[in-house]
């Protein structure tokens, strides 16, 4: 009796007892990979009931908005992604992993302290200075790839990105450690982290990426550093003018560019997926810009590439996307994030290279610009370029005689 009676205060202890209190104000998180620590900055706050985490990466706050706490731990569902911070709660620090949901298998140590706001290090030396534009190339073991590097120091502290043919690195924050140039991102899915070394204007270093993703890099200072090629790397093969499909939308209804609603109108096309960062902010970019432009006789309609064969789960993360950013242009289920099979879709393509891509058809249904990756505003100048080009291609279509119909 006496047993029973104990297990049974103990269930009831159990059932009443709080779920543990998540500290709000600035924290400094750890995610452990491939040997190295990517620390990264995130704010918590509280109003009437409900937690909100903010990531902190250089000028950049993204809200996560979806905070659950569970007896003595707390889950963080990141932003439109698949993914998940999952930590239990032990005062002024978290312990636990980072999740991708989509992949069993990808699950990165993570841990958390509270009051901390420093990246690598709270101070240090300001030298040498990594300050400006760097023509660079990385390396894996089957390919090189060019890429230009933009850094801004104050002090000892650095940000900037690395922006490649197909998009950026979006906003990287760091320090100078013993003369080393140390980068970190994490924005929910991308988790990088970068080490360099200054010689002269030689510039050496490491890009490590999620759980096994090693890359080389490696170039010169050069302040006129530029690159090529975002609206010749992907084209239409020999005897096609057109892009033609059927895919379904969000209902599981099926749509054409050649359905009725997009007939004389300019219509972009929008290759991205919802679990590309890149893909976030170029989705941000044409939300707004729909938003301003869409009684102008065009119309944009995405081609989803998601991680899952499956259409339940597809449209499932296209709508809480479109929920999340507010999107109100249209969206249609079209394939699986592989490459190779994202390029059968769209055959008549030489193939699909990046996540996202941009396709510019005119009034008279032809295709008039590819253009390939984005540059996002963590770019700075390179941004509002893209936005003037982007704006310049746009205008010169509407501007062209509607056909006949």
């Amino acid at each position: 009796m006496r047993i029973t009676i104990l297990l049974f205060a103990i269930a009831m202890a159990a059932c009443t007892s709080k779920p543990a209190e998540l500290m709000t104000g600035e924290w400094r998180g750890i995610i452990e990979l491939q040997g190295q620590q990517l620390p990264f900055n995130f704010e918590v706050t509280k109003d009437t009931g409900s937690y909100k985490v903010f990531l902190k990466n250089a000028e950049e706050k993204l809200l996560q908005d979806e905070i659950s706490i569970y007896g003595d731990s707390v889950k963080i569902t990141m932003l439109i992604f698949d993914i998940e911070l999952r930590a239990k709660i032990n005062g002024d620090q978290l312990n636990g992993f980072y999740s991708k949901n989509y992949e069993p298998n990808f699950k990165l140590p993570f841990t958390a302290k509270n009051g901390d706001t420093h990246r690598f290090i709270k101070s240090g030396e300001s030298t040498p200075n990594y300050s400006g534009r760097y023509s660079l190339n990385f390396r894996t073991e089957k390919e090189t790839y060019p890429a230009v590097a933009i850094f801004n120091q104050i002090g000892n502290e650095v940000t900037g990105t690395f922006l490649t043919p197909t998009g950026d690195y979006r906003y990287l924050q760091g320090n100078i450690v013993n003369e080393k140039l140390m980068l970190s991102t994490f924005d929910g899915n991308h988790a990088f982290v970068f080490a360099g070394l200054l010689k002269g204007d030689s510039l050496k270093g490491d890009f490590f990426s999620g759980m096994t993703s090693h890359e080389t890099f490696a170039g010169i200072r050069n302040e006129k550093a530029e690159l090529v090629g975002a609206e010749s790397l992907t084209y239409l093969k020999e005897g096609f003018d057109k892009v033609d499909f059927s895919f379904p939308d969000l209902n599981n209804k099926q749509v054409r560019p050649t359905d009725e609603k997009f007939k004389g109108k300019v219509l972009i096309l929008q290759i991205f997926g919802t679990w590309c960062p890149n893909c976030m902010d170029e989705t941000k970019f044409l939300s707004q810009w729909y938003k301003d432009n869409k009684d102008r006789g065009v119309e944009i309609l995405g081609l989803a590439y998601e991680r899952k064969d499956e259409f339940e789960y597809a449209s499932g993360r296209v709508k809480k996307m479109k929920s999340k950013l507010g999107v109100g242009y249209d969206f249609v289920i079209a394939g699986t994030n592989d490459k190779e099979k994202a390029s059968k879709t769209l055959p008549m393509l030489n193939k699909v290279i990046a996540f996202p891509t941009t396709i510019f058809i005119g009034k008279d249904g032809k295709v008039k610009h590819i253009r390939t990756g984005f540059e996002g505003p963590g770019t700075g100048v390179y941004y509002e370029q893209f936005k003037e080009r982007f704006n310049q291609l746009v205008n010169e279509l509407l501007a062209e005689k509607t056909p006949s119909i």
